[in-house]
């Protein structure tokens, strides 16, 4: 049986600002863009989160739910130094450690000898040690799997210690809402809400098919997952080969406007998504986009996919998916019931130069499904 820990810094932006500047304690603080442009916050500290305050919140709005929160601009110089520190501890106890961003990460200590083998002495440890030699406070959850080790580092925040024991497991998951499921979000689970699905214990009555049926090539993940089961290894190599978003519609798109109009709202998502990406501390020229990608699938599950090569730091506009959708959508008469776009990504530093133009971008089909 696995022994994986998930380690959360708590609002590591913003603690980090704040162990600089100790006349922040205890001030709403939050890090993030200009309120006076498309900026969002990256962080909030727990006295702004009083007030709503939220990652991904528009800085703006941030600001008018909270008139006295001290903004600060991000300096991921400074965040990664202190994201370095913490991963030093992390590697005193495995090899095996899988950074998710500068504030979380992975550990499989299966094979750990330290603390005796136990996992959970093993956090705690960790946990006095980022604190003692940073003066930052992580959060530590303790299961079998990365799947339930995340979940068990939000349930005791901000720096607390929960384990899942693998005895735990059924009883847990019984009354696990369904929104704490990685990739069930507001859409997804108010479609599930609609279906009497709250908890996993409920979606657990659901077979694969029928899964599939509702949810398309996510059901089995949903059924394992519902269950607590998660096979995927902590990977010490986890360089990102692209970022997408999509989304399963609960009402089919039957007219090419209306895949046009849901274009639209899913591209401000992706953008968003990119944008907190990047906050995370990857430099521009390591997430180049090599191409992008659209997305289709329509109501007999069939799927259809556009690429174009882009070749730049800046993100493709909107035109560029719209113009790949309208070719997805070439032909076709079925209603779409999913439609996804993303980036291909890249390094800067890994680029062939032969494969820059000054002729535009170039046009690359996927295969179909």
């Amino acid at each position: 049986m696995s022994k994986i820990i998930h380690v959360d810094m708590d609002c590591f932006y913003a603690a980090v600002e704040i162990k600089f500047r100790p006349d922040l304690k205890g001030k709403p603080v939050a890090v993030g863009g200009s309120p006076d442009g498309r900026g969002v916050l990256t962080t909030a500290n727990y006295e702004a989160r009083k007030f709503g305050l939220r990652s991904a919140m528009p800085s703006g709005r941030a600001m008018k739910l909270c008139p006295d929160l001290i903004l600060i601009r991000p300096d991921f110089g400074k965040y990664k130094l202190e994201s370095q520190r913490v991963r030093e501890i992390l590697g005193r106890y495995s090899a095996v450690v899988e950074p998710l961003s500068l504030d979380e990460a992975y550990i499989d200590v299966t094979d750990s000898l330290h603390e005796s083998g136990s996992a959970t002495r093993i956090a705690e440890r960790i946990r006095r040690e980022i604190k003692a030699e940073t003066g930052l406070t992580a959060s530590a959850g303790v299961a079998p799997n990365k799947f339930l080790a995340k979940i068990a580092s939000d349930l005791n925040k901000p720096d607390g210690l929960a384990v899942i024991r693998p005895d735990q497991i059924d009883a847990f998951m019984k009354n696990l809402p369904i929104e704490k499921i990685w990739g069930v979000g507001k859409v997804t689970a108010e479609k599930m809400n609609r279906l009497g699905i709250r908890t996993c214990g409920d979606l657990q009555a659901f077979s694969i098919p029928q899964l599939v049926e509702m949810f398309g090539s996510w059901g089995p993940q949903l059924f394992e997952f519902a269950r607590g089961i998660d096979h995927r290894p902590v990977s010490n190599d986890r360089e990102r080969k692209s970022l997408s978003v999509e989304q399963t519609y609960s009402e089919d798109l039957v007219t090419r406007g209306e895949a046009m109009r849901a274009m639209v709202s899913l591209y401000e998502d992706f953008r968003e998504r990119m944008e907190k990406y990047r906050a995370r501390g990857i430099e521009a020229e390591d997430c180049v986009a090599r191409s992008a990608v659209v997305k289709v699938k329509f109501v007999n599950f069939r799927s259809k996919g556009r690429e174009r090569k882009w070749d730049r730091v800046e993100l493709p506009p909107l035109s560029v998916f719209e113009e790949l959708l309208g070719e997805a959508l070439d032909g076709e008469t079925l209603g779409v019931r999913l439609l996804g776009l993303g980036v291909k990504l890249g390094s800067e530093k890994k680029a062939d130069p032969s494969s820059r133009t000054d002729h535009g971008p170039q046009m690359a089909l996927l295969p179909e499904e």
